[in-house]
């Protein structure tokens, strides 16, 4: 059993970010721009904030590959910061929401700077870069992965995800400025950002990720740690600012009977195996994949780097305070979908 595991290093306007990612197979074909066109993607979309025009990720290999192929050993990535300060006035008002305020009292930092530039969504970045090998490995096994934005700030995308195919997934959405599939609903999402921008607000939402072609068995049902439900959740709460997880159509499935959740079997003429006919499990029964396509949404709260900040203390001074104004992103919804995409595999076996 093979199993990848990933490390991130770096701060938000430090040098640069840098990762490694250990139990690629040798020899799966791996470049610079293939990694870059997933860093590209990361960046783009409606409501994006100073930092992202500023940065023009792109990826250097230090170890771990070879003439275009990985070796079998870890897999050492870094990508450099053109925004690097080397510190500055220290900072003792907290962000409400952010992580200021716990992670000084967990490490004992007087400058709450020294958790803000590790806690930033810029750690995200070499996160994509990391995970783009895996998703190649899954494309070897067949496996095609896409996400979409559903709704963000109250503005929900209505359109049917089953009405557009696998393979047309990343086009339609990468044309939409707000990653949806519905026109219209792209059109909302991106007028109630730049309502949120005006007011000096932020927006959250839902994303989902879906992935098609993934073999029957893939988690156990013999472990609590090895129920794939859990290491997916654990892996989409990993994500900054994103609260809730959900495996199909989970909350709603809390409030119906079990005769309208569970997806019925059916043999058809011709075919092999029993088919379902809807998937309200999103793809997942007993901790396992059972063949159907695969469904994760998460939710995302409002960014806490607000434009009018909200009230505060200073801890040095012992008074209160207005949070700082930092610049931001008004909307991350859109940036976080590329993230989620290879963190499927970070703990569980390859098939």
């Amino acid at each position: 059993m093979r199993v990848l595991r990933l490390l991130t290093a770096g701060e938000s306007h430090g040098p640069a970010l840098c990762g490694i990612i250990e139990g690629l197979p040798a020899g799966l074909k791996v470049s610079a721009r293939c990694i870059d066109r997933q860093l590209a993607r990361r960046q783009l979309g409606h409501g994006r904030g100073p930092r992202m025009t500023i940065e023009r990720d792109r990826v250097e290999v230090l170890a771990g590959l070879r003439r275009g192929l990985t070796l079998g050993s870890p897999l050492a990535l870094l990508i450099r910061n053109k925004d690097h300060r080397d510190g500055g006035a220290r900072s003792s008002v907290p962000r409400p929401g952010h992580a200021d305020l716990a992670g000084s009292v967990k490490y004992g930092h007087a400058d709450l700077d020294c958790v803000l530039e590790r806690a930033s969504a810029r750690e995200t970045a070499i996160r994509v870069a990391l995970a783009t090998p895996a998703r190649l490995i899954l494309a070897e096994f067949g496996v095609r992965v896409s996400s979409r934005v559903v709704s963000i700030g109250g503005e929900t995308d209505a359109a049917d995800p089953s009405l557009v195919p696998p393979e047309r997934w990343e086009e339609v959405t990468d044309r939409s400025p707000v990653r949806c599939l519905g026109v219209e609903a792209g059109r909302r999402m991106a007028a109630a950002i730049d309502a949120a921008q005006r007011e000096g607000d932020s927006l959250g939402g839902v994303f989902e990720v879906r992935a098609w072609g993934l073999p029957v068995g893939l988690g156990s049902h013999v472990h609590w740690d090895r129920r794939l439900d859990g290491i997916l959740a654990r892996a989409l709460l990993s994500l900054n600012a994103v609260k809730a997880a959900e495996i199909g159509s989970g909350w709603r499935n809390a409030a119906r009977r079990g005769s309208q959740v569970h997806d019925a079997l059916f043999w058809s003429k011709g075919r092999a195996s029993p088919e379902r006919r809807t998937n309200r499990a999103g793809g997942l029964e007993g901790g396992m994949t059972n063949g159907e396509p695969l469904v994760l949404r998460a939710a995302m709260k409002p960014l806490s780097s607000l434009g009018r900040p909200l009230p505060s203390v200073d801890l040095e001074k012992r008074r209160p305070a207005q949070a700082p104004a930092v610049r931001s992103d008004v909307c991350a919804v859109l940036r976080a979908r590329p993230v989620a995409f290879g963190l499927r595999l970070r703990r569980s076996s390859l098939p």
